[in-house]
């Protein structure tokens, strides 16, 4: 066991040191540069890294943190988290384990360049939603359209969710269809939101009601 965690830790630091994050004066996605690595070790095992971003289009520095994720036997660095300047909220936490490890997987696949893969997974993240709240929906178009009518979604977000389930079979099925690397951005945005929008914002506004009421 310990030496198939060595191969990948290794193959790990054989990447690049291109970390895919927002860029706050941009305002838009890049794949900034790492500058300096400062790895926390959790038992001979990286734990969680902070990274020194350098962004590729205005050049300002952006600090980033990551924790090592370990799914479907494969040991990989999760999602990249703002902590500098206006630190992103850290939303997988928020999420139950088989939601969090799909979008974390979409970020790796859309990080790798493996644009199918990527809709793929976004797709499973809305499918993992559907299973979370609704254990009993069969496909995920039934499972969309009662998370709508048990008013979990409204219509825009289901609107993203059928999106996100129809690249899902394009990415799917051996098609001539590609998804390119903007589509693949904007169905991992649509993810995120779909997951913050669930998960978050709307216990938020639920705990924000009661202290209004109290």
């Amino acid at each position: 066991m310990w030496n198939k965690f060595e191969n990948m830790l290794f193959m790990l630091r054989k990447r690049g040191v291109q970390v895919v994050i927002d860029c706050p004066f941009c305002d838009i996605t890049v794949e900034a540069m790492e500058k300096g690595v400062v790895t926390v070790y959790l038992d001979e095992i990286p734990d969680q890294k902070t990274t020194l971003l350098e962004c590729p289009k205005c050049g300002e520095a952006i600090g980033a943190q990551q924790r090592m994720i370990y799914f479907n036997d494969t040991l990989d660095w999760g999602r990249a988290i703002r902590v500098w300047p206006t630190p992103q909220r850290i939303l997988t936490e928020s999420l139950p384990p088989v939601v969090a490890s799909s979008l974390d997987e979409a970020e790796r696949c859309f990080t790798g360049k493996a644009y199918l893969a990527c809709a793929v997974m976004c797709g499973r993240v809305v499918e993992a939603i559907c299973k979370d709240k609704l254990p009993n929906s069969r496909n995920l178009a039934g499972g969309l359209k009662a998370l709508l009518d048990s008013q979990i979604i409204d219509n825009r977000i289901h609107e993203w969710g059928d999106a996100l389930r129809i690249h899902r079979n394009i990415g799917a099925h051996a098609t001539d269809v590609q998804i390119t690397k903007e589509d693949a951005r904007d169905l991992l945005d649509f993810s995120i939101a779909i997951c913050d929008y669930i998960y978050v914002l709307t216990d938020k506004f639920e705990e924000f009601k009661k202290r209004k009421q109290s």
